[in-house]
């Protein structure tokens, strides 16, 4: 029964981090602060409940040898999730090994209360239910129950626990498998992985998406030749330089396709009579979020890059499909 209920409540625990992971995350405010208020949850917990600060030991070496009423069992329990909440939540450093320790011990004294006020003549001492519930919880949380046997046992050294111990982490680990497949080591290690994603994504600027810009015309080129750009190349606009490569805007198909059904006069115009010189550019310094944006409010497939906007060198374009497939290859939320 104990290794039953261990392994019902143990993915409920894993998933309870990972929510309050979720929701520091989603609190516009810098790290350091972030930091700074679940360091503030778990110090308002322990003035009044000092059991609920550091790794747990003690309390789990108290468990094990003195006996504790269930409303303080009950008490400490609650505080110590919500305080392990806080601080994984908010990144601090520190694991969720020994949590997860404290956890299973409390459930454990709390089940063998439970059992020896209903069979108070045959049922173990609560504090051997507290041994017996370190190791289910364990072997739930982490999908290792031989690690879970082996650990509690080295920590307890007590043959009379083995066999129960054995029976409630094997139950707990199958329970917990059913109903969760991922490991507290497997979200870890995911979470790892996805900030380092993150970092990639955030690091990724335009200088290595940028691909030679083709349909480029000096501010000298006649109607003529920049109709036979347009025909080459399936594009809605030719970019424009001077005679020293600096951008100076762009040309427009629909303007020269109107002259020319219009029948208007066009030997005479060039690049610059149709020069539109107001055009979106991006520069090889921005993130890929940043030229997202500039494409969203563009809606076109490609941008011209210059060196710099005091500078316009043209350095040649970024297209929308290869920022989508940058964006969608490193971040991994879109998985």
């Amino acid at each position: 029964m104990l290794g039953l209920l261990c392994g019902v409540l143990a993915p409920h625990f894993l998933r309870l981090l990972a929510a309050s992971r979720k929701r520091f995350a989603l609190l516009p405010l810098p790290l350091p602060i972030r930091l700074a208020l679940g360091g503030l949850i778990v110090g308002v917990i322990s003035i009044w409940w000092p059991e609920v600060w550091g790794n747990g030991y003690e309390v789990v070496n108290s468990l094990l040898h003195e006996p504790w009423t269930w409303t303080a069992l009950l008490t400490v329990l609650v505080f110590k999730i919500i305080a392990t909440a806080a601080t994984a939540g908010s990144g601090a450093v520190g694991g969720i090994f020994t949590p997860t320790l404290f956890v299973g011990a409390v459930l454990g004294c709390l089940f063998g209360i439970a059992a020896h006020t209903i069979w108070p003549h045959s049922t173990s001492a609560p504090y051997a239910y507290a041994m017996v519930g370190m190791g289910a919880f364990l072997a739930a949380a982490t999908h290792a129950p031989l690690m879970a046997i082996l650990m509690i046992f080295e920590m307890t050294l007590s043959y009379q626990a083995v066999l129960p111990l054995m029976l409630s982490c094997v139950v707990a680990y199958f329970i917990a498998r059913t109903s969760e497949q991922t490991s507290m080591y497997e979200v870890t290690l995911r979470r790892t992985r996805d900030e380092k994603e993150r970092m990639r994504l955030a690091a990724t600027q335009m200088r290595e998406l940028v691909k030679p810009a083709d349909t480029v015309v000096p501010l000298t080129a006649n109607v003529k030749e920049m109709t036979r750009v347009f025909l080459e190349y399936p594009v809605k606009y030719l970019y424009v330089v001077d005679t020293g490569e600096h951008f100076q805007g762009v040309v427009a198909l629909k303007d020269i396709t109107s002259d020319l059904l219009d029948e208007r006069d066009t030997e005479t115009k060039t690049a610059a009579d149709y020069l539109q010189p107001h055009f979106d550019v991006l520069t090889p310094d921005m993130s890929l979020g940043e030229a997202l944006q500039h494409f969203l409010a563009f809606q076109g497939e490609r941008l011209p890059v210059i060196e710099r906007r005091s500078q316009p060198l043209l350095l040649g374009v970024v297209y929308k499909t290869s920022l989508l497939d940058a964006y969608f290859r490193l971040n991994p939320t879109t998985r």
